[in-house]
């Protein structure tokens, strides 16, 4: 593989990294961590500047995990990137990261597919796709859909039935489930 590891290094530390953003609160220490990539086989291909890494795909950085079977990096002439990770034919990709706000807050999620992109700031979870807020091993909110959208930069969120991210009539539907929070005792 020519010019890989920093360019995995990046592609890791940039784009998978906004994979986590389904958090809008992921812990900030893990932006000072090493990234950890592991994978079967990889390439990088300068002239198109395409990267594919495959048979395993595992990053680590601080308290986030992210894996996938297969993961394809393009990058934009201006450096930004765009990740596809896809999971196997028994696998979904996954992740999961600790959130700030409590020592034992996270957030977790798969799917079938999983888009990123630097510039927009945009994460996708597509195909069977759920998200999962914890404190502990209680799930305080959960999201589950065909595809889950979040714009870390406006704080937004999409849900719907349909891979397209459209709504489709009589295909089904979003599923959110909230947990009551627990009242706070007067002093």
């Amino acid at each position: 593989m020519k010019n890989t590891p920093f360019s995995l290094v990046r592609f890791a530390s940039l784009a998978l990294l906004g994979l986590a953003c389904a958090s809008a609160h992921a812990e900030k220490a893990d932006s000072n961590k090493e990234t950890i990539i592991e994978a079967g086989y990889g390439e990088s291909d300068g002239k198109t500047s395409v990267r594919r890494l495959s048979k395993g795909v595992s990053l680590m950085r601080g308290t986030l995990v992210v894996k996938a079977e297969n993961a394809v990096v393009t990058e934009a002439p201006n450096g930004d990137q765009f990740v596809v990770l896809t999971g196997g034919s028994n696998r979904k990709v996954s992740f999961r990261q600790k959130r700030d706000g409590g020592p034992d807050l996270w957030v977790d999620g798969e799917a079938d597919r999983a888009e990123y992109n630097q510039s927009t700031e945009i994460v996708k979870f597509i195909s069977k796709a759920k998200v999962r807020y914890l404190e502990g091993k209680k799930v305080t909110q959960e999201q589950e859909g065909e595809y889950l959208s979040y714009d870390s930069k406006n704080d937004f969120f999409i849900g719907t039935n349909s891979t397209s991210g459209q709504h489709v009539d009589g295909s089904g539907s979003l599923k959110i489930i909230l947990q009551p929070k627990p009242e706070k005792q007067a002093n």
